[in-house]
């Protein structure tokens, strides 16, 4: 488990350790417990552990080291580990500097970041968890380590003769195709250590298809190492020059103490309603994903508290646990960071970032309100209450903290006005978190505080630039082989030109895709693969790129492989399918909304006029009331199969922009609605006289 992720689950689970037992490892009692004032409280204060089985540090780290690959980190301690956080510290001090003030070449620079990531990358990920040993690094790591770096340094400083030499493959020495194969190999290796072989899989096919295809040895080395078509593509350009500032941005932020602030900010305002602690869990998740790069580490950071809440109040560890995912999964679609990946989009769909910003607004508002009508309908089912206005936190006293806002407002304002590029703009909102850390004695930033956000954000970045890399050589496959042409010709041909089979497949290639790779990456491989095919078959650009970001994401918690969904799970102490199959259907709006923006682009505020914007915003939140009630079975009273299959039809009319599906869609709500209801009142025992 990342640092980042590890730093959550510590903050939040206070483990008291004991005796250790006859392993020698430590053994955990139940944890204390923060309350919404934070301080410390017995179980028997806040959860009490006897009313609830709630999950500790270590069961959420086994679930995840066995699920998750970047969870499987090596054991640094004492002085080594020391050393390690210097050189994590100077890369992020490194990135900053190459970002904003560097003059060099970026056919240097992207070596040199490559070459950085290799070095870390190995000194963080072992060949296996089963080499997890306390200071330990092998000698054939130290060796992959030190080539396959020192072929991406090679590369940096002899760019210069290089660049006249290498202007075609037939130029290439057997030297210089054994430096690219070296250097490919130890980033392919560490992208299996710390990612994970989904992407792997379809890199390995796209190079045997490249060489099936008649390509030379030469050709393809000189097309994935040396020119700006392979590893040094554009997921790699916008990780160096873009997101790696963004991370160190949010460990920084995290320091701040921002993340609980959001978490009593949600109690205060939703704390006390009908199950309470679940609607808790998607307010905060929203405000957290702003900021989140990591749906499994937002799933930790605030299910930790929220988890065992609803469990207490009632909700069942499957859909407890269900719930903090899907909110955590949807933080990564919320603007303005949307996991970094909106300055990506900008760089594909060559459309300013505040414009991206402002298009993902509607489709997440109505992701997250799915997800809050279902823990509604499920409380009002279960007759669950909230939490007592008594044990919540006052809304006047959280004003008090509202500076720790400041660099998230700052960064927004930034951006958005375009008076700073965004890597400055980035650097710029990093200060102002560390001044506004200032007014905080608990979580003030101290020199210490700093050295250690700055070797987060480089721990932070590996597993993203590395994805990036390998997204990279996906790319140059495809575009050394025309093969993205044939792909579009072949589901153009395979859907018969129909644009809803060619959505269904692409959905199926997403999800699968998408498994265990993280955010910015993820998109990257899909923007490569899947976004050209609907482009083809005439979905709007933009569209096309948030269709394929959304069902990407959405992977997280789509079994099998279900990240945030078994971190979710090993909180609840639930079953891990059942609890990724109960998000799956909570996060039913990121299966169906995609359809509608990508059918119509108004939804995304793409050629709609001030009052289409309007109408499209009203009816498409009473839309997806209709769908939640559908999927959870419950309005009033329990819905019979028919009913339910109403409500889905009037919730899909009403999404679907136009005026004849609004009129119609609306009718059947308003008439289900008022027979439900009416039907209650039937049931409801009369007083007696």
């Amino acid at each position: 488990m990342s640092d980042k992720k590890k730093s959550k689950v510590k903050d939040l689970f206070k483990d008291d350790v004991v005796d250790t037992q006859a392993s020698g490892e430590p053994h955990y009692e139940q944890p204390h417990v923060k309350g919404f004032d934070g301080a410390s409280y017995e179980p028997e204060e806040a959860v009490k552990t006897d009313d609830v089985d709630v999950g500790t540090m270590e069961d959420v780290e086994a679930i995840m080291r066995k699920y998750d690959r970047e969870s499987n980190t090596r054991l640094w301690d004492g002085k080594a580990k020391i050393a390690v956080d210097i050189l994590m510290a100077l890369f992020s001090a490194y990135s900053i500097y190459a970002t904003l003030w560097s003059r060099a070449s970026e056919e240097v620079r992207l070596p040199i970041f490559v070459g950085c990531m290799i070095i870390l990358g190995y000194l963080t990920y072992p060949a296996s968890k089963k080499h997890v040993k306390v200071n330990s690094l092998p000698w054939y790591d130290v060796v992959l380590m030190l080539v396959g770096a020192g072929a991406f340094f090679y590369y940096a400083i002899m760019y210069d003769s290089l660049s006249q030499l290498l202007t075609s493959p037939i130029k290439m020495t057997p030297l210089y195709v054994v430096i690219g194969i070296i250097g490919i190999l130890s980033l392919v290796e560490l992208c299996r250590r710390c990612v994970g072989l989904p992407i792997l899989c379809v890199a390995a096919v796209l190079l045997i298809y490249t060489f099936a295809s008649g390509k030379s040895l030469n050709a393809v080395i000189h097309a994935l190492f040396y020119s700006r078509d392979g590893v040094f593509n554009s997921p790699v350009t916008v990780c160096a020059k873009f997101i790696v500032v963004f991370i160190i941005f949010g460990a920084f932020l995290e320091r701040t103490g921002i993340a609980n602030f959001f978490i009593d900010l949600a109690n205060s305002v939703a704390g006390s309603a009908s199950g309470g602690p679940a609607k808790v869990a998607v307010v905060a998740s929203a405000l957290e994903g702003m900021v989140s790069g990591s749906s499994v580490a937002n799933t930790v950071g605030s299910g930790s508290i929220t988890i065992p809440l609803m469990k207490k109040t009632g909700y069942k560890p499957e859909f407890a646990g269900a719930v903090e995912a899907a909110a955590s999964t949807g933080g990564q679609i919320m603007p303005p960071i949307m996991g970094a990946a909106a300055f990506l989009m900008t760089e594909y769909v060559l459309e300013p970032y505040s414009q991206i910003a402002v298009q993902a607004i509607l489709p997440a508002i109505l992701y997250f309100l799915g997800i809050f009508i279902a823990v509604h309908l499920e409380a009002q089912k279960n007759g669950l209450r909230g939490i007592p206005r008594a044990e919540l936190p006052k809304f006047t006293e959280l004003v008090k903290k509202v500076y720790l806002l400041a660099p998230l407002v700052i960064l927004i304002y930034l951006v958005s006005s375009s008076t700073r590029s965004i890597q400055v703009s980035a650097s710029i909102a990093i200060v102002v978190a560390v001044i506004a850390s200032l007014f905080d004695k608990e979580n003030r930033i101290t020199p210490k505080r700093f050295f250690e956000a700055l070797a987060a954000g480089a721990r932070g970045t590996i597993t993203v630039a590395v994805a990036c890399g390998i997204a990279g050589i996906i790319a140059g496959c495809i575009t050394v082989t025309g093969l993205g042409s044939k792909l579009i010709t072949a589901v153009i041909n395979f859907s018969g030109g129909n644009v809803f089979i060619g959505l269904l497949l692409t959905m199926v290639c997403c999800i699968i895709l998408g498994m265990g790779v993280p955010t910015t990456a993820n998109y990257c491989i899909m923007a490569t693969t899947c976004a050209p095919i609907l482009n083809e078959l005439g979905v709007n650009l933009v569209a096309a790129h948030f269709f394929v970001f959304y069902f990407g994401i959405v992977a997280d918690i789509t079994p099998p492989v279900a990240l945030a969904a078994y971190a979710g799970s090993a909180i609840a102490k639930s079953n891990p399918m059942k609890t990724g199959v109960q998000a799956t259907k909570l996060a039913i709006g990121a299966f169906i909304v995609p359809y509608v923006f990508a059918m119509n682009p108004q939804m995304l505020f793409i050629g709609a006029t001030a009052g289409d914007i309007v109408v499209i915003c009203i009816t498409a939140v009473l839309g997806m009331f209709g769908v939640a009630v559908a999927m959870n079975g419950f309005l009033y009273v329990k819905l019979h199969w028919y009913t339910r299959i109403g409500f889905m039809a009037g919730g899909l009319l009403l999404l679907v922009p136009g005026i004849e599906t609004d009129i119609a869609g609306l009718a059947i709500l308003i008439v289900l609605t008022v027979l439900t209801r009416a039907l209650r009142y039937k049931l409801e025992p009369k007083p007696q006289e």
